[in-house]
């Protein structure tokens, strides 16, 4: 479909990226006005009549004009359509809002007044005005039903069109009638789906079809800022694809697994067994008793992570294989579970200190205007940095359920590599952030934050392009 929207202009895609575009409320009835009148004009039906035959295919018109084309009648019948048997073709009949001189009793309230409005739609089942109002506004308001509102006879399938509900209903109900249209328009289009983010009315167009999502990460982004992914709605989640995350997160959910470290939010001081909480992103720790510097992740020496000794983001299989001589091979399967759950979790909660970070940075952005000069848009040069450490632990975290699932081969080694470089860069960004500031350093301050963020961006597109181009290629084994 040709739809209309604000395309986010992308020339050069790169391998982890999709072409999308963002559609607004009034984009997506004009979409469907557009679809109808397509229908409409084809077929030969009225615009209430192709809107009903559209739902009832969830908006696939190839589909539709296929089976149209074979069993028109029957189509229209089992859409909810009335037709008239005798002339074979589409009945529309007017909707009788006038008195009826003939006695009648309508059958929900039994009320036969010779002077009570009557509503009717094309099938002729006739009922009083109140009740039909009533009828649709329970439907329409505490079912939140929309696209297959029938009409109130028993057994009769025929379809309520929208000329009828908004001559019939008040105002509110009908603004949620609409409201109700456009969310089924989108639920039931395979290139559209909403926006998770609360509150946000918008809707995300990708033309990537759910047999490719073994091979692409569609990972879209909002007018609202929200990044998530088409595939499966879930936020960001690249470079693992959408099957990944699904057995990551279920596995997670079991107690059995996780219980022996989740409630484990401090660690002792490898030197003097002191407790520690981690309260920044930064992993790296200095203990206040004795000055040990060390990794929270790995628990080594900190003196080792900026160096070519940094092998924290790797699983030791020499350890692990020494493992299965003395344990049993549920007890490895569970520490190397354990290895890559700490770590995906470490930076899960990382990411959500970082958050703390905007607030500390807004302040030192303050104090350095005050103290520099630098102006207000020069110093944002910090909140973009805390920005890049955010979306890297992210990435990071993903990386870890990716790695799980990853069967070792070559092609692991480099993805490895490329995990620990964006992972030292990132630790660095985050010391970088933490440091306080000093006036008389602020100069040298900016222009390593600025590198620095610069080069981590680097590494994360390093990171995601391989990734990607592995899936496309099927590079990639997974257990």
């Amino acid at each position: 479909m040709a739809f209309d929207g604000a395309f986010s202009e992308k020339p050069h895609l790169k391998a982890y990226e999709v072409d999308f575009s963002v559609q607004s409320t009034n984009n997506l009835m004009r979409m469907q006005d557009k679809e109808i009148d397509q229908v409409s004009t084809i077929l030969g039906l009225s615009n209430e009549d192709s809107a009903t035959l559209l739902r009832y295919f969830r908006w696939n018109k190839e589909k539709l004009f296929e089976r149209y084309m074979d069993l028109p009648e029957k189509i229209l019948r089992d859409a909810g359509v009335s037709i008239n048997d005798g002339r074979n073709k589409v009945t529309v009949l007017a909707k009788d809002l006038k008195n009826l001189s003939e006695p009648f009793m309508c059958e929900i309230c039994c009320d036969d007044d010779p002077d009570m409005e009557t509503v009717c739609v094309a099938c002729g089942h006739r009922f009083c005005k109140g009740c039909y109002e009533h009828y649709l506004r329970q439907k329409i308001r505490e079912e939140g039903e929309s696209r297959r509102i029938e009409c109130p006879q028993d057994k009769c399938n025929v379809i309520v069109d929208e000329k009828t509900v908004e001559q019939l209903v008040d105002p509110e109900t009908n603004k949620r009638y609409r409201t109700l249209l456009n969310r089924t328009f989108v639920d039931d289009n395979d290139y559209l789906r909403w926006c998770p983010a609360p509150d946000c009315e918008y809707a995300i167009e990708c033309h990537i079809p759910s047999t490719s999502l073994a091979s692409i990460v569609p990972t879209v982004q909002c007018n609202c800022s929200f990044k998530f992914c088409f595939g499966c709605g879930v936020a960001d989640h690249q470079p693992a694809i959408c099957a990944i995350v699904k057995k990551w997160l279920k596995k997670c959910e079991d107690d059995s697994e996780t219980a022996n470290w989740i409630s484990a939010h401090t660690k002792e001081c490898p030197r003097c067994q002191s407790t520690i909480e981690k309260n920044g992103g930064c992993n790296h720790m200095t203990c206040r008793k004795c000055r040990h510097e060390f990794c929270w992740v790995c628990m080594g020496p900190w003196s080792e992570h900026g160096t070519s000794w940094y092998n924290c983001n790797r699983f030791d299989e020499k350890s692990s294989t020494e493992a299965r001589e003395s344990q049993t091979q549920s007890r490895v399967s569970l520490e190397r579970y354990l290895h890559y759950y700490n770590r995906y979790a470490n930076h899960e909660q990382s990411a959500r200190l970082d958050q703390d970070l905007y607030t500390k940075t807004e302040k030192k952005m303050e104090e350095m205007q005050k103290t520099s000069d630098l102006s207000w848009i020069e110093v944002q040069f910090l909140k973009k940095a805390v920005d890049v450490t955010v979306q890297c632990r992210m990435t990071l975290k993903w990386t870890y359920a990716f790695a799980f699932y990853l069967a070792k081969s070559n092609e692991t080694a480099i993805f490895e590599d490329n995990q620990r470089d964006l992972e030292m860069a990132t630790e660095q960004l985050s010391e970088l952030l933490e440091k306080p500031l000093e006036r008389e350093k602020i100069a040298q301050l900016r222009q390593a934050v600025l590198d620095k963020s610069v080069y981590v961006k680097q590494r994360r597109e390093i990171l995601l392009e391989d990734t990607a181009k592995g899936l496309l290629d099927g590079r990639w084994s997974f257990m």
